[in-house]
Protein backbone atom coordinates (compact mmCIF):
# COMPACT_ATOMS: atom_id res chain seq x y z
CA UNK A 1 0.00 0.00 0.00
CA UNK A 2 1.33 3.42 -0.55
CA UNK A 3 0.04 4.93 2.56
CA UNK A 4 3.04 7.81 2.31
CA UNK A 5 0.94 8.97 -0.91
CA UNK A 6 -2.57 8.54 0.78
CA UNK A 7 -1.09 10.20 4.09
CA UNK A 8 0.12 13.39 2.26
CA UNK A 9 -3.11 13.77 0.32
CA UNK A 10 -5.41 14.20 3.77
CA UNK A 11 -2.67 16.25 4.89
CA UNK A 12 -3.85 18.64 1.93
CA UNK A 13 -7.26 18.41 2.24
CA UNK A 14 -8.17 21.05 4.82
CA UNK A 15 -6.41 23.64 2.78
CA UNK A 16 -9.02 22.75 -0.36
CA UNK A 17 -11.43 25.10 1.52
CA UNK A 18 -9.59 27.96 -0.08
CA UNK A 19 -9.93 26.24 -3.81
CA UNK A 20 -13.62 27.41 -3.84
CA UNK A 21 -14.17 29.74 -6.06
CA UNK A 22 -16.63 31.37 -3.29
CA UNK A 23 -16.51 32.16 0.45
CA UNK A 24 -17.01 28.87 2.41
CA UNK A 25 -18.71 30.99 4.97
CA UNK A 26 -21.46 32.26 2.10
CA UNK A 27 -21.59 28.45 1.22
CA UNK A 28 -22.59 27.60 4.95
CA UNK A 29 -25.61 30.16 5.19
CA UNK A 30 -26.42 29.04 1.53
CA UNK A 31 -27.28 25.57 3.02
CA UNK A 32 -28.84 27.02 6.28
CA UNK A 33 -30.95 28.98 4.59
CA UNK A 34 -32.12 26.27 2.30
CA UNK A 35 -32.39 23.60 4.65
CA UNK A 36 -35.76 22.19 5.59
CA UNK A 37 -36.33 24.08 8.72
CA UNK A 38 -35.67 27.31 7.23
CA UNK A 39 -37.83 30.09 6.95
CA UNK A 40 -35.22 32.40 4.97
CA UNK A 41 -36.90 34.14 2.32
CA UNK A 42 -36.03 34.29 -1.31
CA UNK A 43 -34.88 37.30 -0.63
CA UNK A 44 -32.42 36.55 1.89
CA UNK A 45 -31.22 33.90 -0.33
CA UNK A 46 -30.66 35.82 -3.28
CA UNK A 47 -28.68 38.92 -0.75
CA UNK A 48 -26.38 35.70 0.52
CA UNK A 49 -25.75 35.03 -3.21
CA UNK A 50 -25.43 38.60 -4.71
CA UNK A 51 -22.67 39.71 -2.46
CA UNK A 52 -20.26 37.37 -5.15
CA UNK A 53 -21.00 39.01 -8.47
CA UNK A 54 -18.98 36.68 -10.32
CA UNK A 55 -21.08 33.72 -9.01
CA UNK A 56 -24.32 35.64 -9.50
CA UNK A 57 -23.58 35.64 -12.77
CA UNK A 58 -22.71 32.27 -13.53
CA UNK A 59 -25.97 31.10 -11.45
CA UNK A 60 -27.77 33.06 -14.01
CA UNK A 61 -25.76 31.81 -17.38
CA UNK A 62 -26.31 28.08 -15.96
CA UNK A 63 -30.09 29.04 -14.65
CA UNK A 64 -30.84 30.41 -18.35
CA UNK A 65 -28.76 27.32 -20.48
CA UNK A 66 -30.78 25.06 -22.48
CA UNK A 67 -31.42 22.26 -19.39
CA UNK A 68 -33.83 24.51 -17.54
CA UNK A 69 -35.64 25.40 -20.49
CA UNK A 70 -37.07 28.78 -18.95
CA UNK A 71 -39.80 30.27 -20.96
CA UNK A 72 -38.40 33.60 -20.17
CA UNK A 73 -35.03 34.94 -19.29
CA UNK A 74 -34.24 35.39 -15.16
CA UNK A 75 -31.89 38.44 -14.48
CA UNK A 76 -31.92 38.08 -10.86
CA UNK A 77 -30.68 35.20 -8.12
CA UNK A 78 -34.22 35.39 -6.73
CA UNK A 79 -36.24 34.99 -9.63
CA UNK A 80 -34.15 31.90 -10.63
CA UNK A 81 -34.69 30.73 -6.98
CA UNK A 82 -38.26 31.52 -7.23
CA UNK A 83 -38.51 29.70 -10.57
CA UNK A 84 -35.93 26.51 -10.20
CA UNK A 85 -36.18 26.48 -6.28
CA UNK A 86 -34.19 27.37 -3.62
CA UNK A 87 -32.41 23.74 -3.14
CA UNK A 88 -31.84 23.84 -7.23
CA UNK A 89 -29.87 27.16 -6.84
CA UNK A 90 -28.20 25.03 -3.68
CA UNK A 91 -26.92 22.21 -6.56
CA UNK A 92 -25.97 24.88 -9.36
CA UNK A 93 -23.59 26.37 -6.76
CA UNK A 94 -22.03 23.29 -5.32
CA UNK A 95 -22.27 22.33 -9.23
CA UNK A 96 -19.96 25.05 -9.96
CA UNK A 97 -17.85 25.03 -7.29
CA UNK A 98 -16.52 21.58 -7.88
CA UNK A 99 -16.23 22.73 -11.70
CA UNK A 100 -13.87 25.58 -11.13
CA UNK A 101 -12.08 23.43 -8.69
CA UNK A 102 -11.40 20.81 -11.92
CA UNK A 103 -10.14 24.43 -13.58
CA UNK A 104 -7.76 25.55 -11.30
CA UNK A 105 -5.73 21.98 -10.47
CA UNK A 106 -6.28 20.30 -14.36
CA UNK A 107 -6.90 16.90 -14.14
CA UNK A 108 -5.29 13.65 -16.36
CA UNK A 109 -5.32 13.86 -20.02
CA UNK A 110 -7.48 10.35 -19.86
CA UNK A 111 -9.58 11.42 -17.65
CA UNK A 112 -13.18 11.72 -18.89
CA UNK A 113 -14.79 14.82 -17.43
CA UNK A 114 -18.12 14.13 -19.40
CA UNK A 115 -18.37 10.90 -18.33
CA UNK A 116 -17.67 11.87 -14.80
CA UNK A 117 -20.40 14.17 -14.68
CA UNK A 118 -22.75 12.37 -16.81
CA UNK A 119 -22.65 9.61 -13.88
CA UNK A 120 -22.84 12.30 -10.84
CA UNK A 121 -26.39 13.14 -12.33
CA UNK A 122 -27.72 10.10 -12.69
CA UNK A 123 -26.58 8.86 -9.31
CA UNK A 124 -28.41 11.86 -8.50
CA UNK A 125 -31.75 11.30 -10.43
CA UNK A 126 -31.76 7.18 -9.28
CA UNK A 127 -31.23 8.93 -5.63
CA UNK A 128 -33.64 11.30 -5.51
CA UNK A 129 -36.28 8.80 -7.12
CA UNK A 130 -35.22 5.60 -4.53
CA UNK A 131 -35.94 8.19 -1.58
CA UNK A 132 -39.55 8.86 -3.37
CA UNK A 133 -40.37 5.47 -4.06
CA UNK A 134 -39.45 4.03 -0.68
CA UNK A 135 -39.66 6.67 1.39
CA UNK A 136 -36.19 7.29 2.97
CA UNK A 137 -34.43 10.13 3.87
CA UNK A 138 -35.09 13.53 1.30
CA UNK A 139 -35.39 13.49 -1.78
CA UNK A 140 -33.94 17.05 -2.82
CA UNK A 141 -31.12 16.47 -0.33
CA UNK A 142 -30.72 12.68 -1.68
CA UNK A 143 -30.23 14.06 -5.04
CA UNK A 144 -27.53 16.88 -4.00
CA UNK A 145 -25.31 13.48 -2.40
CA UNK A 146 -25.55 11.81 -5.32
CA UNK A 147 -24.25 14.65 -7.45
CA UNK A 148 -21.43 14.52 -4.83
CA UNK A 149 -20.76 10.90 -4.27
CA UNK A 150 -17.89 10.70 -6.55
CA UNK A 151 -16.01 13.72 -5.70
CA UNK A 152 -13.25 12.12 -4.48
CA UNK A 153 -12.43 10.59 -7.32
CA UNK A 154 -11.90 14.29 -8.85
CA UNK A 155 -9.64 14.90 -6.02
CA UNK A 156 -7.28 11.74 -6.47
CA UNK A 157 -7.05 12.54 -10.08
CA UNK A 158 -6.33 15.97 -10.18
CA UNK A 159 -4.31 15.93 -6.61
CA UNK A 160 -2.55 12.59 -7.33
CA UNK A 161 -2.70 11.82 -11.11
CA UNK A 162 -0.22 9.17 -10.80
CA UNK A 163 -2.13 7.09 -8.38
CA UNK A 164 -4.76 8.01 -10.43
CA UNK A 165 -3.51 6.27 -13.21
CA UNK A 166 -2.54 3.02 -11.14
CA UNK A 167 -6.01 2.82 -9.98
CA UNK A 168 -7.37 2.73 -12.70
CA UNK A 169 -5.12 0.07 -14.32
CA UNK A 170 -5.96 -1.89 -10.94
CA UNK A 171 -9.82 -1.66 -11.91
CA UNK A 172 -8.99 -2.82 -15.57
CA UNK A 173 -6.61 -5.57 -14.91
CA UNK A 174 -8.46 -7.08 -11.84
CA UNK A 175 -11.80 -6.37 -12.27
CA UNK A 176 -12.58 -4.07 -9.33
CA UNK A 177 -14.58 -1.52 -8.26
CA UNK A 178 -13.10 1.48 -8.15
CA UNK A 179 -13.57 1.26 -4.58
CA UNK A 180 -11.83 -2.20 -4.46
CA UNK A 181 -9.11 -0.58 -6.48
CA UNK A 182 -8.40 2.41 -4.18
CA UNK A 183 -8.44 -0.11 -1.05
CA UNK A 184 -5.88 -2.61 -2.64
CA UNK A 185 -3.86 0.47 -3.78
CA UNK A 186 -3.63 2.74 -0.74
CA UNK A 187 -6.07 1.24 1.94
CA UNK A 188 -9.04 3.94 1.18
CA UNK A 189 -11.58 5.02 -0.80
CA UNK A 190 -13.04 7.75 -2.75
CA UNK A 191 -15.80 8.32 -0.45
CA UNK A 192 -13.53 8.98 2.78
CA UNK A 193 -11.58 11.39 0.75
CA UNK A 194 -14.41 13.20 -0.67
CA UNK A 195 -16.67 13.35 2.50
CA UNK A 196 -13.64 14.55 4.03
CA UNK A 197 -13.31 17.62 1.62
CA UNK A 198 -17.37 18.53 1.86
CA UNK A 199 -16.71 18.67 5.30
CA UNK A 200 -14.56 21.10 4.94
CA UNK A 201 -16.55 23.20 2.73
CA UNK A 202 -19.03 23.28 6.48
CA UNK A 203 -21.78 20.60 4.13
CA UNK A 204 -24.21 19.43 6.52
CA UNK A 205 -23.63 15.61 7.78
CA UNK A 206 -26.83 14.23 6.08
CA UNK A 207 -25.47 15.35 2.77
CA UNK A 208 -22.13 14.34 4.00
CA UNK A 209 -22.04 11.18 5.36
CA UNK A 210 -24.35 9.45 2.51
CA UNK A 211 -21.28 10.29 0.38
CA UNK A 212 -18.98 8.90 2.87
CA UNK A 213 -20.43 5.38 3.53
CA UNK A 214 -21.70 5.26 0.08
CA UNK A 215 -19.14 2.43 -0.46
CA UNK A 216 -20.09 0.95 2.92
CA UNK A 217 -23.53 1.86 4.44
CA UNK A 218 -23.43 -0.85 6.77
CA UNK A 219 -21.13 1.03 8.80
CA UNK A 220 -22.15 4.22 8.78
CA UNK A 221 -23.17 5.55 12.29
CA UNK A 222 -26.39 7.77 11.80
CA UNK A 223 -27.01 7.58 8.29
CA UNK A 224 -27.30 3.81 7.23
CA UNK A 225 -30.30 4.40 5.59
CA UNK A 226 -29.68 7.02 3.55
CA UNK A 227 -26.34 5.62 3.10
CA UNK A 228 -27.44 2.11 1.32
CA UNK A 229 -30.42 4.02 -1.11
CA UNK A 230 -27.15 6.08 -2.60
CA UNK A 231 -24.81 3.03 -2.47
CA UNK A 232 -27.95 1.02 -4.20
CA UNK A 233 -28.41 3.96 -6.69
CA UNK A 234 -24.27 4.00 -7.54
CA UNK A 235 -24.45 0.32 -8.93
CA UNK A 236 -27.69 0.63 -10.39
CA UNK A 237 -26.54 3.41 -12.59
CA UNK A 238 -22.78 1.29 -13.50
CA UNK A 239 -25.63 -1.86 -13.99
CA UNK A 240 -27.67 0.56 -16.46
CA UNK A 241 -24.87 1.65 -18.37
CA UNK A 242 -22.73 -1.54 -18.36
CA UNK A 243 -24.97 -4.73 -17.15
CA UNK A 244 -21.42 -6.82 -17.18
CA UNK A 245 -19.74 -4.42 -14.72
CA UNK A 246 -18.94 -5.99 -11.24
CA UNK A 247 -21.50 -3.46 -9.96
CA UNK A 248 -24.63 -5.25 -10.83
CA UNK A 249 -24.13 -8.81 -8.74
CA UNK A 250 -23.75 -5.34 -5.84
CA UNK A 251 -26.46 -3.90 -6.84
CA UNK A 252 -29.00 -7.46 -6.79
CA UNK A 253 -27.69 -8.12 -2.96
CA UNK A 254 -28.06 -4.51 -1.70
CA UNK A 255 -32.08 -4.69 -3.22
CA UNK A 256 -33.30 -6.80 0.24
CA UNK A 257 -31.80 -4.29 2.48
CA UNK A 258 -33.70 -1.12 0.82
CA UNK A 259 -36.67 -2.91 -0.01
CA UNK A 260 -37.03 -2.75 -3.63
CA UNK A 261 -36.64 -5.59 -6.15
CA UNK A 262 -34.12 -6.01 -8.91
CA UNK A 263 -36.06 -5.68 -12.09
CA UNK A 264 -37.66 -2.52 -9.64
CA UNK A 265 -34.43 -0.69 -9.58
CA UNK A 266 -32.91 -1.85 -12.99
CA UNK A 267 -35.81 -0.50 -14.68
CA UNK A 268 -35.96 2.78 -13.02
CA UNK A 269 -32.08 3.60 -13.91
CA UNK A 270 -32.75 2.02 -17.64
CA UNK A 271 -35.92 4.40 -17.97
CA UNK A 272 -33.50 7.23 -16.45
CA UNK A 273 -30.56 6.78 -18.27
CA UNK A 274 -32.33 7.42 -21.92
CA UNK A 275 -33.12 11.17 -20.32
CA UNK A 276 -31.63 14.06 -22.37
CA UNK A 277 -31.48 15.68 -19.22
CA UNK A 278 -28.69 13.97 -17.76
CA UNK A 279 -26.39 14.65 -21.15
CA UNK A 280 -27.26 18.18 -21.23
CA UNK A 281 -26.57 18.64 -17.69
CA UNK A 282 -23.16 17.26 -17.94
CA UNK A 283 -22.18 19.28 -21.12
CA UNK A 284 -22.80 22.34 -18.91
CA UNK A 285 -20.28 21.22 -16.70
CA UNK A 286 -17.73 19.55 -18.60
Amino acid sequence: MNQESVQALLREIPRMREDLPFSPEMLKRLFEQTGGNSMASLEEVGSTLSRDQGLTTRILSMANSAYYGLQAEVTSVNRAAAVLGMKEIRNIVLALGVRELTGKHGLPEEFDLQAYWTHQFFVAMVCRELSRLIDVGVPDNLFTAGMLHDIGKLIIAMKRPGDWSVIQSLTEEQELTDAEAEDEHWGMDHAVIGALVLRTWDLPPDLVEPVNWHHAPDLSPAHSSESGLLCLADCAAHAAADPESPYAVRMESLCPDVGVEPQEIAELAEDLLDSEDIEQFASLLA
